[in-house]
C-alpha cells in the first residue's frame, strides 16, 4: 500500500513538472495534471491541497536533489579550491543531464507560488555550500566579499554556463565549462 501511495505521489509530481516547465504555472490545471498522471483528480488533491501545495513539494524535491548531486563527492576534494570545482562541475552535470528540472528551477526560483516556508526548509539542504563559501573566504583564498553574494554569484555563474551549453551547443562543452570555472574561480580569488 505504501509503495502504490509513493507511485502516485511521484506520478503526479513528475506529471506537474512536464506541464508547468512546459505551460507555466497559469497555464496547468489540476485536471490536466492528474490526466498525465493517470490518477483521478481527487486523488491529487488527497496528496496536495493546492496547487500552490503541488508547486512547492515539486520544488523542494528538485531542489533537495540538485544540493545532493552538489555536494557529490566534495569531501573527497583537498583543496577549498578543488571542492568548488567539484561543485562546479556537479552543478552543470546535474542542470545538462536534467534539463526539465534545471528549467523548472530557473522559471519558479522568484515565483510568488514558492512560500517563504519552502524556501527556508530548501535553504537549509545547501548549509554545507554556505559553510564553505564561509570558509574560503574567512581563510583568506576569497577576495574580502559577502559570502551571501559569491554563494549566489558562484551558483549563478553554473546556470549561466548550462545555458549557454544548451543554446549554443559548443563543439567543446568540456572546455566551456573548464573556462567558465577559471572565469568565476579568477574573479572570486585575492
Amino acid at each position: 500500500m505504501k509503495k502504490q501511495v509513493e507511485d502516485k505521489k511521484a506520478a503526479l509530481l513528475q506529471a506537474a513538472l512536464k506541464l508547468f516547465s512546459e505551460r507555466g504555472f497559469h497555464g496547468t490545471s489540476t485536471a490536466q495534471i492528474s490526466k498525465e498522471a493517470g490518477v483521478a483528480t481527487g486523488t491529487l488533491f488527497n496528496y496536495f491541497p493546492t496547487k500552490e501545495d503541488l508547486i512547492n513539494g515539486l520544488y523542494f524535491e528538485i531542489k533537495g536533489e540538485l544540493s545532493r548531486k552538489m555536494a557529490k563527492d566534495v569531501q573527497d576534494q583537498n583543496t577549498l579550491h578543488d571542492k568548488f570545482k567539484k561543485i562546479w562541475y556537479n552543478l552543470i552535470e546535474w542542470g545538462l543531464n536534467n534539463q526539465e528540472h534545471f528549467h523548472f528551477v530557473n522559471q519558479f526560483c522568484s515565483s510568488p507560488y514558492i512560500t517563504n516556508y519552502t524556501r527556508e526548509v530548501v535553504m537549509d539542504e545547501y548549509l554545507f555550500y554556505h559553510d564553505l563559501v564561509k570558509e574560503a573566504v574567512t581563510s583568506g583564498e576569497l577576495g574580502d566579499y559577502p559570502g551571501e553574494m559569491v554563494a549566489v554569484m558562484f551558483y549563478q555563474s553554473s546556470r549561466t554556463i548550462v545555458n549557454f551549453i544548451l543554446d549554443s551547443e559548443p563543439q567543446d562543452k568540456d572546455k566551456v565549462i573548464e573556462d567558465g570555472f577559471q572565469i568565476i574561480w579568477g574573479g572570486l580569488v585575492k
